[in-house]
């Protein structure tokens, strides 16, 4: 989850500096959150996600970022 997240801050040119002032926190907590040490918190996905649309990601999702695309195989409720 967070490569992508990193992916996407460094391909508009932020850096961890600029991420953790956009989301009023220190950069050592913007960090840890990068390498996955602790969670985003909702409103920080919605915060990344509007300056992501503000950079030329117009019709980015939050899932994109934060979620892997993989899809479970699924199963029949029924068991067959």
């Amino acid at each position: 989850m967070t490569r992508k997240v990193q992916s996407y801050r460094k391909f508009i040119g932020y850096t961890q500096f600029q991420m953790a002032r956009l989301l009023n926190i220190s950069v050592q907590a913007y960090r840890n959150k990068e390498k996955d040490k602790t969670p985003f918190k909702d409103i920080e996905k919605v915060k990344i996600k509007e300056e992501l649309q503000k950079n030329g990601f117009e019709n980015i999702t939050i899932d994109e970022i934060f979620f892997d695309n993989k899809v479970a195989k699924s199963f029949a409720l029924d068991g067959r």
